[in-house]
């Protein structure tokens, strides 16, 4: 699809751009002990792959793409209205738009509310390469502690999710900002304090998720993000309420992120519970609840999330 093509090739060379700009110290002059021959073609530089998600892209449903996946599929899908518009670097000039984007309202909007055009219009923006940046971060990075294999590719992401959170902060301070701009601003927020960018993420995520239940107290994914961001936060027992509203909605990780909570509060028995009725919600994650059940009871697990090797190292 040409959408998601234009999206992750946008994406990717934001993040990797970010990556490749190191300083290379001067070596001191030395006299040449052997004559060598200078390269004669051009010197390459391999960029460091984009990881695999660790964590599963659609929280409210494992067996199920994205919602960023599926938008892309219904631009694609929909009818293109071409678009020609005066070129703003060059007024005698034009620029054609004839591809399908993800557009959202940025005011007066308290629902999930996603159009597909070639540009956006007054009071909307074109967020279709920051949800293909903000789904990948999320891969990583939803829960704490982040999980990237490379250091340079974590600063790539840590570079590009400042920039993004500037920009919806932009848009987000609004008093009348929509619910798609607050919940975008809410989990990139989020995501950065876990990849331990600044203590007033802590913040700007609290604020965000406090105006969303406002204006949907009863939204199962809003109750997920604001839950397990508390908990993940030290908030543990103001973050129960929230998890099992979430549960109660249908979000599937919720489920996890409530066992999750019970271990940091050491009540290992309503964790095991927890879990036994996820795998009998979700009976296809019976192996992996097994696992965890039995790594709690003889291992010693605290944490859902982290790798056991890892956690009993004291490495997170």
């Amino acid at each position: 699809m040409k959408v998601k093509t234009l999206a992750i090739t946008v994406t990717t060379a934001t993040i990797l751009s970010a990556c490749t700009h190191l300083e290379i110290a001067k070596p001191a002059v030395t006299a040449p002990s052997a004559t060598v021959a200078a390269p004669t073609g051009p010197i390459i530089f391999k960029e460091p792959d984009l990881p695999a998600p660790f964590y599963v892209l659609n929280a409210v449903n494992y067996d199920k793409p994205s919602d960023f996946e599926v938008n892309l599929q219904k631009a694609a899908a929909q009818p293109v209205t071409k678009m020609v518009v005066t070129d703003p670097k060059d007024p005698t000039k034009t620029q054609t738009f004839d591809e399908n984007h993800l557009i959202i309202p940025t005011i007066n909007n308290n629902k999930n509310t996603v159009k597909f055009s070639p540009l956006a219009g007054q009071d909307e923006i074109d967020v279709t390469a920051m949800d293909d940046f903000l789904q990948l971060v999320e891969g990583q990075a939803r829960h704490y502690p982040p999980k990237f294999a490379s250091k340079m590719v974590r600063r790539g992401f840590e570079s590009k999710l400042k920039q993004t959170t500037q920009f919806l902060d932009g848009y987000a301070s609004k008093d009348n900002a929509s619910y798609d701009v607050l919940i975008r601003a809410f989990k990139a927020s989020i995501m950065a304090r876990n990849l331990d960018l600044g203590a007033q993420y802590t913040t700007q995520s609290l604020k965000y998720g406090q105006r969303l239940l406002k204006m949907v107290p009863n939204d199962p994914l809003v109750n997920f993000w604001f839950g397990f961001n508390l908990s993940e936060g030290g908030g543990q027992r103001e973050a129960v309420p929230y998890l099992e509203k979430a549960i109660k909605g249908g979000v599937q990780e919720a489920y996890l992120s409530a066992a999750n909570n019970y271990l940091y509060l050491e009540q290992n028995k309503n964790a095991i519970t927890t879990l036994r009725n996820y795998k009998v919600k979700y009976p296809q994650e019976t192996q992996v609840t097994d696992q965890l059940i039995k790594e709690i009871q003889t291992q010693g697990r605290t944490n859902v999330w982290e790798n056991l090797n890892n956690m009993k190292k004291g490495s997170y």
